[in-house]
């Protein structure tokens, strides 16, 4: 049983070895949507098992899309049903999944019937209401319940007309990714217009690029994306393994000094968090490339003043690097995760502070001066990527420990023995 709060204890020497996280959740929940609305069935293969995608396969399955789910070999068979849901009345339950909750709501519009999409308490505080407008606009009838722009949302579906709408690009690129992945089941052909600057790009190109492995295709336009009514193909479909979880594997080897390989990922991968590896170079490591996979080898940290818009869910990762560097570290053009999990620049540094870091906050991203590590519990706010970075810390600080561990589940339950096998290869303990 795992104790909580968590102790961590430090390595006496680097940490060298390697491993391959398992897959991103980020292609695994986009997969499953593309291969929810192919017409026929799709094999999905290294096939994240979290609570994020467990909640989004209970919800293909209560609209009556069957996934048969082999958690042993981390593959899935789905039930492609070609645009038309099979359920006319669906109660779905996403937990905290930002990605289920946004992607399902654009999904049951396509559909005909009611449909209602809920969460935790953290979700009733996460804005919905922009992708809830451009539904709307084209042709489906969305709302949040309690009429303050955030789930409960409720989808009384009679399909999508398609036309012309405008999407904001400033919260969160989930909106536009739920859309484009709805658009080609729309009666008319869909015409989306940013508003506004995009945040977190690079995962607008994931889903691109998983659309194009079912068979479909978007036109980029001068201001958006133009897609016309299509059919996704069925296909086999291999998700690659996750790059927001190989941060904290590169960083434990930049904040150790050691050399740590994460196998299945190379900059080009489709994932942009993997040029995270880009921002610990700056810092003083050095990256080795390898044919399937990418070295991070320690050296003397340096501060840096860099914008995380595009890799943002690799700050917090960054801001436990920070601690160890010579020299203050900025990380700026993350306004958008306040609207996360939990208000994650607030947390980071309300948890830095308290391992007794000069923090200073401000409204899209925070400053990090190093002190030494005083000794306390990190609260983790039920967000996972807290419980994992701020434990990067605890690898060379003694004294820190890391509240409610099991919150990891939500997208890497298997974080904690991954990081003792890393922490135990031979060279980490000799």
């Amino acid at each position: 049983m795992m104790l909580d709060p968590l102790p961590i204890d430090p390595v006496s020497r680097p940490l060298h070895g390697s491993i391959r996280p398992p897959g991103s959740k980020s292609l695994t929940n986009r997969a499953f949507i593309t291969a929810a609305l192919a017409d026929g069935d799709s094999t999905l293969t290294g096939v994240l098992d979290s609570d994020d995608t467990r909640v989004m396969i209970e919800s293909l399955g209560r609209l009556g899309i069957e996934v048969s789910h082999d958690r042993a070999t981390q593959t899935a068979t789905v039930a492609g049903c070609g645009g038309t849901i099979p359920k006319a009345h669906a109660e779905l339950f996403l937990g905290n999944s930002g990605t289920s909750i946004r992607f399902l709501t654009a999904l049951c519009s396509v559909g005909e019937g009611s449909f209602r999409l809920d969460g935790v308490a953290r979700m009733r505080q996460r804005p919905i209401a922009d992708l809830v407008g451009t539904l709307n606009a084209l042709g489906g009838d969305v709302r949040c319940e309690r009429d303050h722009g955030c789930p409960p949302v409720v989808v009384n579906a009679h399909g999508l007309a398609g036309g012309p709408a405008s999407v904001a690009g400033g919260t969160s690129s989930q909106y536009l990714s739920a859309l484009l992945m709805a658009a080609p089941k729309a009666s008319q052909p869909v015409e989306l217009t940013i508003d506004g600057e995009l945040v977190s790009e690079p995962y607008v190109e994931m889903t691109l690029a998983v659309m194009r492995a079912f068979g479909v295709t978007c036109e980029r336009t001068e201001r958006g994306y133009r897609i016309v009514p299509q059919p996704y193909l069925p296909t086999s479909y291999a998700i690659e393994p996750d790059a927001s979880a190989a941060s904290y594997f590169f960083a434990a080897a930049a904040i150790t000094g050691g050399r740590v390989t994460v196998e299945g990922l190379t900059r080009d991968a489709l994932q942009g968090d993997v040029l995270f590896v880009d921002a610990l170079e700056r810092m003083g490591c050095t990256i080795e490339e390898h044919a399937d996979a990418l070295t991070v080898v320690g050296g003397p940290l340096r501060g840096i003043d860099i914008d995380m818009n595009a890799i943002s869910d690799t700050a917090q990762t960054l801001a436990a690097v920070a601690v160890f560097a010579e020299g203050p570290t900025t990380i700026r053009h993350i306004a958008h995760v306040r609207h996360k999990e939990t208000d994650r620049i607030s947390a980071v540094a309300a948890e830095l502070r308290r391992l007794g870091q000069d923090v200073s906050e401000f409204d899209d991203g925070l400053t990090i001066r190093p002190r030494q590590v005083t000794p306390a519990v990190v609260e983790t706010y039920d967000d996972h990527r807290m419980a994992m970075s701020f434990a990067l810390v605890g690898l060379k600080a003694p004294g820190v420990q890391i509240a409610d561990p099991g919150c990891t589940a939500k997208t890497y339950p298997s974080f904690w023995d991954d990081l003792q096998r890393l922490r135990s290869s031979k060279s980490a303990t000799d």
